[in-house]
């Protein structure tokens, strides 16, 4: 690592906090997950930290914000500053750093934690998971201003669990900024925002330019680097392979290769599906899987979705698209059965008739979703993860049967996560944990698969893999009805797009234009 070049303080520094990292390595589940890392982060820098899914950093965060220990050495190696004073650990500085990712996000699904936005800025305030009674005039003040700040004030008595994943990610930024914090942490910010949110994003980090407020951004994507950020690190397995400033260092970022199990799999892929961006059309003669009639769906008293009517064929590909809150998530998971249409419409599923269970449907009907990976206990081993699938549950009433396991592998091994069988998601970043999903929802041969942003987390390369075994399932005649705000995401033989607004359909019926290659 270069030595931290020289130059002048940032106007305000001393109120920040400073953390150099020397020889530190950190293992869990007796793995290696960070390996001899060096680094120093100073009031004024604004980081980026890029790497494949497993690279270490989602730790690397946690370990900044005191969330995670470092393996025990014989002298220092994780040191903060703060008011000129060296600590060499972060007791004392706790409340003053700050933190946002998807599994603080995913906190609230699994704990049913349903407070309004207002409420959840609060929580920053009082440095609380929950709300300490109502908060007071200047504190209300106070949330509202950074709501506006984002310009999501109009969230603010939205209850948490009602709103979109992006507009879920924004609410908990402005709770991070009612902290007060001198050391921001945000973990997969752009995961799951649509483009506006993204742009209130982009903006409120280019005003932090006018501060020394040091802070750490974690992606996947380098085309989302923000022209504010100052230092690029790059991990590859634990270890530091690029560290430096952004002119510097990325462009020997952008040049690197996609990692061994990329290539790989993507070469297993090609050998088996060469041609699935020219699947033969959807089985027309075939009855609908999934039909809606002016299906509405209400969440939390509101309208979410408002009298949609179309049908899904076997076969058929639909990418389903819109802004955050337009009501994506809510679709595909009334389709599941999670929530009912309102009187008035209805949706139909194959093969349930009154007297069969919906159970029957979900056996035939797989779901990749960030509610369904939050849902799951943080010890969970991976293989029985994958065995639910066989059962659409979520755990196992009793243990998994040969036949069962034999399944489960073979699901593991065509995501490449056969090694990991036996770990527990807890040891899994949060990239592999969507990985995991996959092969849970793959070990069921659906009929149907639902995907809701599921490719929120995980890296460029792995996307490429995960993009063309969806191809080859349409190809091989299962439906899929993906929702996602990215177009190269979406599958090259889509054959559907619904485009919702505010929950309606903007745009229903066949593509209008080639997806991404």
């Amino acid at each position: 690592m270069p030595p931290p070049e020289a130059r002048r303080a940032p106007a305000g520094a001393g109120r920040y906090i400073e953390v150099r990292l020397r020889g530190l390595n950190l293992h869990r589940d007796g793995r290696p997950v960070l390996q001899e890392l060096e680094w120093r982060i100073l009031p004024g820098q604004r980081w980026v930290v890029l790497g494949a899914n497993g690279a270490g950093k989602t730790q690397l965060l946690k370990l900044l914000a005191g969330a995670v220990w470092p393996d025990p050495s014989p002298w220092p190696v994780r040191r903060y500053r703060s008011q000129g004073e060296w600590q060499d650990t972060p007791y004392g500085l706790l409340e003053q750093i700050a933190y946002v990712g998807p599994e603080r996000q995913d906190r609230y699904e699994r704990y049913g934690w349903n407070f309004t936005a207002l409420q959840v800025v609060g929580t920053g305030l009082t440095r609380s998971d929950i709300p300490q009674g109502a908060l007071s005039a200047a504190q209300r003040r106070r949330a509202l201003a950074l709501l506006q700040r984002l310009d999501i004030r109009a969230l603010a008595r939205r209850r948490f669990l009602a709103l979109s994943f992006g507009e879920r990610r924004l609410v908990l930024l402005a709770r991070a900024l009612a902290s007060a914090p001198r050391l921001l942490l945000l973990d997969e910010l752009f995961a799951g925002l649509d483009a506006a949110h993204r742009h209130r994003v982009l903006r409120w980090l280019e005003g932090t330019a006018r501060s020394a407020l040091p802070w750490v951004l974690t992606s996947h994507r380098i085309e989302e680097l923000p022209r504010c950020a100052t230092h690029l690190l790059q991990l590859e397995a634990g270890r530091v392979v690029a560290c430096g400033p952004v002119a510097r260092v990325a462009p020997r970022i952008a040049a690197r290769a996609v990692p061994q199990f990329a290539r790989g799999a993507m070469r297993a892929r090609r050998a088996r599906s060469a041609d699935a961006g020219t699947s033969g059309p959807p089985q027309r003669g075939a009855a609908a899987l999934v039909r809606l009639h002016a299906a509405s769906v209400y969440l939390d008293y509101r309208p979410v979705l408002r009298r949609l009517s179309f049908a899904v064929l076997p076969g058929e590909c639909w990418v389903v698209h819109g802004a955050n809150g337009s009501g994506k998530t809510t679709l595909l998971r009334a389709i599941y059965g999670d929530h009912p249409a309102a009187l008035g419409g209805r949706i139909e599923r194959r093969g349930v008739v009154p007297g069969v269970p919906l159970a029957e449907f979900r056996r035939r009907c797989a779901i990749v979703a960030p509610h369904l990976q939050s849902d799951y206990p943080r010890d969970s081993r991976v293989l029985e993860v994958v065995v639910s699938g066989l059962h659409a549950s979520i755990g196992l009433d009793e243990p998994p049967t040969d036949a069962e396991r034999l399944a489960a592998r073979a699901a593991l091994r065509a995501f490449g996560l056969a090694s990991m069988a036996g770990r527990t998601l807890a040891g899994l970043s949060y990239g592999q944990a969507r990985r995991v999903m996959f092969a849970r929802a793959a070990v069921s041969a659906p009929q149907l698969l639902l995907l809701d942003e599921p490719f929120a987390g995980v890296d460029a390369a792995t996307r490429r893999v995960l993009r063309r075994g969806i191809e080859a399932l349409v190809g091989a005649g299962t439906a899929v009805m993906l929702a996602s705000h990215h177009r190269d995401e979406w599958p090259r033989n889509a054959s559907h797009e619904l485009e919702l607004e505010r929950g309606q359909s903007h745009y229903i019926g066949p593509m209008r234009g080639r997806p991404a290659e």
